[in-house]
């Protein structure tokens, strides 16, 4: 499952919005499920199920870690503006 995460993980990035990523998350998705019927997987088939839940803890999971990158990122930012203004706060 590593691969296939690296895999959705490079099509998506931090500076698309929700919508956008919602986007490559459904070609993901129908992707898994043209797999399914190609392997010809019944329906109440229990790796199909697994197999889902694995693309939506997949999501899931790279979704926190963009929310966490975004969030390190605002911190960054305002620890720079922070130290700007303090560097300037000084030199008066």
């Amino acid at each position: 499952m590593s691969d296939f995460t690296d895999l959705v993980a490079r099509a998506v990035n931090p500076s698309m919005s929700r919508e956008e990523r919602d986007a490559v998350y459904d070609v993901v998705r129908q992707a898994v499920l043209r797999l399914q019927e190609r392997e010809n997987l019944d329906p109440n088939d229990p790796r199909r199920s697994l197999q889902r839940h694995l693309v939506e803890e997949t999501i899931r999971d790279i979704e926190i870690d963009i929310v966490r990158y975004v969030t390190l990122k605002k911190l960054a930012d305002v620890a720079a503006k922070q130290d700007a203004e303090a560097q300037s706060g000084r030199r008066r």
